[in-house]
């Protein structure tokens, strides 16, 4: 499965909704397992400049390179790219290049308690 995670910055914060709308269309492409366009809850400590987020999931390079060649990506990018400043894009396969630790397996260890002198 391939992972494409786009991060997108507004050239003015009152086009957000705009960018949001455009990106919506990509949505309605046949190509992806899983496609999600959300704002950034802006919730990090340390950084908060992203503004729009694009999650999307492909079965393969194949069908990601589809989804890219699609109208509607075009058009996407027609009514985006006018609007952001920044553009950032990752894609990487979930099979080949990730290292990751399941959480799923660990148990609670009891916490020791300390003698409180009673008996």
């Amino acid at each position: 499965m391939i992972r494409h995670i786009v991060l997108f910055t507004a050239k003015d914060r009152a086009h957000i909704d705009q960018i949001i709308e455009g990106l919506s269309v990509l949505t309605t492409i046949p190509h992806a397992r899983r496609l999600e366009i959300a704002r950034n809850g802006k919730t990090d400590q340390l950084g908060n400049d992203i503004d729009v987020v694009v999650y999307g999931e492909f079965d393969s390079e194949t069908e990601l390179a589809a989804y890219k060649a699609h109208d509607l990506y075009q058009e996407s990018i027609r009514r985006v790219r006018p609007l952001r400043e920044l553009r950032f894009a990752a894609d990487y396969s979930l099979s080949t290049d990730t290292h990751f630790v399941s959480t799923a397996g660990i148990t609670q260890v009891a916490r020791r308690t300390l003698p409180t002198g009673r008996d």
